[in-house]
């Protein structure tokens, strides 16, 4: 009872948590409410505050030799927190419901059609090269990542802007068509803001983050130093910052068990029980929306066969999945990419389960004959081999031989995920609906995985982007979840809880439903314990 208590205080004070969910959680471990108040004053007043000094060390699994460090080039968790960790973008996210928050930009308001925002931006900020952030900044950034020449993975987002001008030193965004989610857009972490929008030097490194960067060895290590003219006093507690790539998931046991590292992400559930038995070590277990998943490309044969498509769909056990591979730690999925972590998800959709007799049943419908590759590898998701193992052994109950090829952990994500027609992968969350649909399954976006292309499914991701009333904006999304569980490439049977381990000096972890790695600015929010 004591390690649960110990977790839910725990996400009570990173605002997982309201005091009402808390109560409630805690009466069913048998406290009254008058216990349970106590027990959180109690823990919440004997907190400490941040304490300043130290090097943070973290080992992430996500880095390649491949890695830019142009953000509009970022994809992996370690170029994902690089870039959290020197840079800001216009709009932070609430790290408990996921709501807009004032960052470079200190405000904003839209037109009443919401077509056109006015972003009031911060004074007195200043780049690590030591020139001022200013609207101009803001515009060549968004205007760079909007161009179809940056291969920007924010491309897809910025395609509803029409125009994007200083006007007064406001930045003012005008649209094609109204989106109230426009300020969540720009929290996307490829749109950190950078002097002339990084158009000279998009690999320079330079931000208004909290920490500067020092060294950048990409696929090995990523040190930092603290940005003594932070614009924000409230956060980067620590006086240098180390990204260890560590791909290998022994590897990263082994550094946090034995105090080499203070934080590693992506455990595989499986090690969950081995960890808990270090009197140094926690878990940190976040739900969200991030996704393991299979991926077919629908342009491609033999997966441009929509039958074969749903002969797979069916030939996964998501359960056995969960369990085995998850370890619990996780919910099934429906092979549409959001779950009721979003807000107006789409209820009511019937949960697909292993059915070999259905699988077979679309297997010889669509002619196929002979073995599929699956490319698959360690740093797919933690336990992705496994996965693959797991889901060619479901697949071949239904007369589906799938051939699992192993490929190495140094380039996947350059050589195979987003290249090759069947692979294994990982999502992380996006704020909205639409951020996630519009990354990957619009027509037109850089980052369309599955090549799922739809005239139908564009004009309803359009409609639903300006719809201001929600009971209609909700069913559009539904009728878009449709699409894409029944006619596109995408096979998701689990959604997973983000799950990483701290050593107990780490103080502050915040719990963020927008991604692991607390949403990638762990750097910004923890500090070290004496």
């Amino acid at each position: 009872m004591s390690e649960k208590l110990d977790y839910l205080v725990q996400q009570a004070k990173a605002g997982g948590l309201d005091r009402r969910h808390f109560l409630r959680l805690a009466a069913t471990s048998g406290l009254t409410v008058i216990a349970a108040e106590g027990l959180l004053a109690s823990r919440a007043m004997a907190e400490e505050p941040p304490r300043k000094g130290g090097h943070l060390k973290l080992g992430l699994e996500g880095g390649a030799s491949t890695d830019s460090l142009d953000p509009a080039k970022y994809s992996g968790s370690v170029s994902f927190t690089v870039g959290r960790t020197y840079g800001d973008t216009l709009v932070d996210s609430d790290p408990k419901t996921g709501t807009p928050l004032p960052s470079l930009a200190e405000s904003w308001e839209p037109s009443a059609d919401a077509s056109v925002w006015t972003f009031k931006i911060r004074k007195d900020v200043r780049f690590h090269d030591d020139s001022s952030f200013t609207a101009d900044d803001a515009v060549a950034t968004l205007k760079r990542h909007s161009d179809t020449a940056s291969q920007s993975g924010a491309l897809g987002l910025l395609r509803s802007i029409k125009t994007i001008e200083n006007r007064a030193g406001d930045l003012v965004i005008t649209l094609h068509e109204g989106n109230a989610d426009l300020p969540l857009i720009l929290t996307d972490y490829h749109l950190v803001m950078q002097p002339n929008g990084g158009v000279d030097k998009p690999e320079a490194g330079i931000g208004t983050g909290p920490y500067k960067l020092v060294d950048y060895q990409p696929g090995v290590r990523i040190t930092f130093e603290k940005n003594k003219d932070d614009w924000r006093s409230d956060r980067g507690h620590v006086d240098s910052v180390e990204i260890i790539v560590m791909n290998d998931a022994t590897a990263r046991i082994a550094a946090i068990s034995s105090g080499q590292v203070h934080y590693i992400s992506q455990i595989d559930p499986k090690t969950v029980s081995l960890l808990k038995r270090s009197p140094r070590v926690e878990i940190l277990r976040t739900p969200g929306k991030g996704f393991y998943c299979f991926l077919m490309h629908c342009d491609t044969a033999p997966f441009d066969n929509n039958d074969l498509r749903l002969a797979l769909k069916h030939a996964i056990d998501r359960e056995a999945m969960l369990k085995q591979i998850l370890g619990g730690y996780g919910s099934l999925g429906n092979d549409f990419p959001v779950n009721d972590a979003y807000a107006l998800f789409p209820e009511g959709i019937e949960q697909r389960l292993y059915d070999p007799d259905k699988a077979a049943f679309h297997y010889k419908k669509s002619g196929h004959d002979g073995a599929i590759v699956l490319r698959t590898s360690d740093v797919a998701f933690p336990g992705a081999v496994d996965a693959s193992v797991l889901f060619q052994q479901s697949a071949a109950k239904a007369g589906i031989k799938l051939e699992v090829k192993r490929e190495p952990g140094d380039g996947y994500w350059t050589n195979v995920w987003n290249a090759k027609p069947f692979c294994a992968s990982y999502w992380g969350g996006r704020p909205t609906q639409d951020l996630r649909y519009s990354t990957s399954y619009l027509s037109t976006a850089e980052w369309n995985d599955t090549r799922f292309k739809s005239e139908d499914f564009d004009k309803l991701l359009l409609a639903a982007r300006s719809e201001l009333d929600d009971d209609k904006r909700k069913a559009l999304y539904r009728q878009m979840a449709l699409m894409v569980r029944d006619g596109g490439g995408l096979i998701l049977p689990v959604f997973n809880d983000y799950i990483g381990a701290a050593s107990k000096t780490l103080k502050g972890y915040v719990h963020d439903i927008g991604n692991d790695i607390s949403n990638g600015l762990i750097a910004s929010r923890v500090w070290l314990e004496a």
